[in-house]
């Protein structure tokens, strides 16, 4: 079964599929051809969700979704049989490729390149999407213009609760580190991280960026855990992390990945990482129901139009 040629093919194959007796169709999206299969296959079993409406979802949210990930080398996450089926983590951009998906090469310990997907448009998007492709992972560095990495333009804080702490402690501790960041002459943002806590971020100044960032975001975590009231850990250790908040500092390295703001998380309640409000951090940290910063799909798309991007500024030089 074929959709017309436009931009909303993804949306009337969504539409085709729930009237037809096919899960495989042929769109044409922004002059690119794809072929989607298995739309009406239940990728997130608890809230009956299809790999058809995970598409349309990644349709929508593009335009916000793409700034974010553009020349930023992605990891997929993908989960062929559902939330509750096997995952695996591929970094490699598969043979089968289609030659709209270009690559952004990544240098290697032995001083090889791995060559990782580029996502950077809509027919990227959703052809990632149709793999099954539920999480997308990226690092706080971009590739300039000749592909070769720059140096990192963000700096991340991934807080991490270890039960019984939760999203309540996250959003206290996360009003610690936004004002040791704002001292030190950053504007942090945040957002959830669509599973168990939240994320700060901030953009590096340029003066800055042949620096470590690794080195000054260990000393914040670790000024942090030194003090007591405030619940914090900076290691790594499992062991170490019950009722506390691992401010982990180690997403910074080139190696290591963030999910990806606006994507997905394969939890059963499909969660989705979602800029916030400070007010909304705050409201929790004082009493208010952390439930309040869950979020899915269709919330998320209304916070946008309501909102905007929230993490725009981040994006740019």
């Amino acid at each position: 079964m074929a959709v017309g040629a436009d931009d909303q093919g993804v949306a009337r194959a969504v539409v085709a599929v729930s009237k037809s007796a096919t899960s495989k169709i042929t769109v044409c999206v922004e002059g690119e051809r794809l072929s989607l299969t298995n739309l009406d296959k239940v990728l997130y079993p608890e809230a009956g969700v299809t790999k058809g409406a995970v598409l349309d979802y990644y349709r929508q949210v593009a335009p916000v979704a793409l700034v974010h990930l553009k020349r930023r080398p992605v990891t997929f996450r993908r989960f062929p049989d559902g939330v509750d089926g096997a995952s695996f983590y591929e970094k490699h951009v598969p043979r089968a490729a289609p030659g709209f998906v270009s690559s952004i090469p990544v240098p290697t310990r032995s001083g090889e390149l791995d060559h990782y997907p580029a996502i950077d448009s809509l027919p990227a998007l959703i052809w990632a999407a149709n793999l099954a492709v539920l999480e997308f992972h990226v690092p706080m560095w971009r590739s300039a213009a000749d592909g070769t990495p720059e140096p990192s333009d963000l700096i991340v804080f991934d807080l991490d609760p270890g039960a019984p702490a939760g999203l309540v402690e996250c959003c206290i501790v996360g009003l610690a580190v936004r004002e040791r960041l704002v001292a030190d002459g950053y504007v942090p943002l945040a957002k959830t991280s669509g599973s168990k806590g939240i994320q700060l971020y901030a953009k590096r100044p340029v003066s800055s960026r042949e620096e470590d960032p690794t080195r000054y975001a260990k000393a914040l975590a670790s000024a942090l855990a030194s003090d007591a009231g405030l619940g914090v850990v900076a290691n790594m250790r499992r062991d170490l992390r019950k009722n506390k908040v691992l401010v982990d500092w180690s997403q910074n390295s080139t190696a290591k990945t963030t999910v990806a703001p606006y994507s997905l998380r394969a939890t059963s309640r499909i969660g989705v990482s979602t800029p916030l409000h400070w007010e909304e951090i705050e409201a929790v940290a004082g009493g208010d129901d952390p439930d309040r910063l869950r979020f899915g799909p269709a919330q998320v798309l209304e916070r946008i139009a309501r909102d905007g991007d929230l993490f725009a500024p981040l994006a740019g030089a």
